[in-house]
């Protein structure tokens, strides 16, 4: 682990909400202004080859933009106002206990989920 990629780690892990590559590139420029665009995408990929972040497009609310963050320990849904674009996430119990039905039921071996939701926040609405 090379010590730029070292440091785009550390923002991940630190963001308190989900950035885009571009944004990610920035904050690492604060740091250390020798690390360019093509390190931030080659470490993204990296770093989601060895499921490290996730890859996210958040209802695609900024046309193509993806945005990443830090592999969760638990799986959560995230939920993003189609009208001030706020992105929040939401776990619950029933949400796991679907994703045992669904294993259950299916027969079927859950490595990873992605749920959006998208409607009004408690703000615009």
């Amino acid at each position: 682990m090379t010590r730029q990629r070292r440091v785009l780690v550390q923002i991940i892990q630190s963001a308190d909400g989900h950035l885009d590559a571009v944004a990610l590139w920035q904050r690492a420029q604060e740091r250390d202004p020798a690390i360019n665009k093509v390190t931030v995408y080659r470490t993204l990929g990296l770093l989601k080859k060895f499921g490290l972040v996730d890859e996210l497009d958040l209802m695609h609310l900024e046309g193509g933009k993806h945005y990443y963050e830090a592999k969760a320990t638990r799986d959560h849904i995230h939920l993003a106002c189609i009208k001030c674009g706020r992105i929040q996430e939401f776990e619950s119990v029933l949400f796991e206990k679907l994703k045992g039905q669904i294993e259950r039921e299916r027969q079927f071996q859950i490595s990873t989920v992605r749920v959006e939701a998208g409607g009004l926040c408690d703000r615009c609405r």
